[in-house]
């Protein structure tokens, strides 16, 4: 009996390297957390089938911040997120953290039965992290993985995070 490799074995070891089954084949996710002026602060990677709504506990963990006086975490004011965020968990999540969650309602959902009331001019704002997931799509290298291990992915996700603060630093035009 040969004791090569199974064709079709199962992928286990694809979920831990944040591989998953999407229409494309195997895709990842990349979860960013931003401030308010677009500039990355963390990123989480998960399988492609994974919905995003499960990793926002882990994104905003991965973003501890200590205030400067204490080892307290500082959570940020408010957090806004698309309707794929909009469940009940997160809002108690948020507010349990003391963060106003900024995430519109469902049509199918009673408005009036929610926690917090829906902030429309801090969501308008939620297009800063479009346009850094669209800066950070013009980074090739990123937006075709070509690492086979996700802690490799995830450090060139977090290289290209790096180079983004240094051209804020010192822009390219500049004479050092």
């Amino acid at each position: 009996m040969p004791q090569g490799r199974k064709k079709g074995g199962s992928d286990l070891n694809a979920s831990n390297e944040a591989l998953g089954r999407c229409r494309g084949g195997f895709g990842t996710k990349i979860h960013f957390l931003c401030d308010g002026k677009g500039q990355p602060l963390t990123a989480v990677l998960s399988p492609a089938q994974d919905h995003e709504s499960k990793y926002l506990p882990e994104v905003l963990e991965s973003a501890k911040i200590s205030g400067a006086e204490s080892s307290e975490v500082i959570y940020p004011a408010k957090l806004a997120g698309d309707k794929g965020y909009r469940y009940q968990w997160i809002d108690e999540w948020l507010t349990e953290n003391q963060i106003d969650p900024v995430i519109p309602s469902k049509k199918n959902e009673d408005r009036d039965r929610r926690l917090v009331e829906f902030d429309k001019p801090s969501y308008r704002r939620r297009g800063i992290i479009e346009q850094m997931i669209g800066w950070l799509k013009e980074c090739r290298r990123v937006a075709t993985r070509f690492e086979k291990l996700a802690r490799n992915y995830l450090s060139i996700v977090k290289l290209a995070m790096i180079g983004r603060y240094l051209r804020i630093i010192a822009p390219w035009d500049s004479t050092v």
